[in-house]
């Protein structure tokens, strides 16, 4: 017997017997009791960089709405219904509070740079952002696919001093 598991937490689980193997779809296999698991014979494993395009076009979608700040304009459009003829003055007047800064040309940090994190960074440098890059424990994997425009910091100050923006891809450890 085999499980596949994304998200839901396993440390309360009961196993039966015949469970050989848990597999994580998604990096991390901070959901498992892998202690557990190894005690009883259960193999655990994950599938690190499977999601990784979804992740990165979530927090670019995120960079973008925080940034342009639409959220807060949709909520304020719904304000406008039942203006009638009053609509186009309200948005006039109103529209300017959620302009929000371009990202073109601002600074991102990319703390991790695993599958996620490189994706992040080289989705960034070609949406025309400056990317810092840090990660102590960076592969050579991640280095080749990294673009060659982003600085490579080996001080988070750096980033924290100096980035518009930042964005962590690291694993949940103690």
């Amino acid at each position: 017997v085999g499980a596949i598991v994304r998200s839901a937490s396993l440390h309360e689980a009961e196993f039966p017997n015949t469970m050989l193997a848990i597999a994580r779809a998604g990096a991390g296999t901070n959901n498992i009791p892998c202690d557990r698991c190894a005690s009883e014979g259960i193999v655990v494993f994950n599938t690190p960089g499977a999601n990784a395009n979804a992740v990165k076009e979530l927090v670019i979608a995120g960079l973008l709405l925080s940034s342009r700040r639409v959220v807060p304009a949709i909520e304020w459009a719904k304000t406008l219904k039942g203006n009638g003829s009053e609509v186009t003055k309200m948005v006039e007047k109103g529209k300017s509070a959620f302009v929000g800064p371009e990202i073109r040309g601002k600074k991102l940090g990319v703390i991790g740079l695993g599958a996620i994190g490189v994706l992040v960074a080289n989705a960034a440098n070609s949406l025309g952002m400056k990317v810092y890059g840090y990660d102590p424990f960076i592969s050579i994997k991640s280095a080749w696919n990294l673009t060659h425009n982003a600085v490579y910091v080996k001080d988070l100050k750096e980033i924290y001093e100096n980035c518009d923006y930042i964005t962590v891809h690291v694993p949940l450890l103690e």
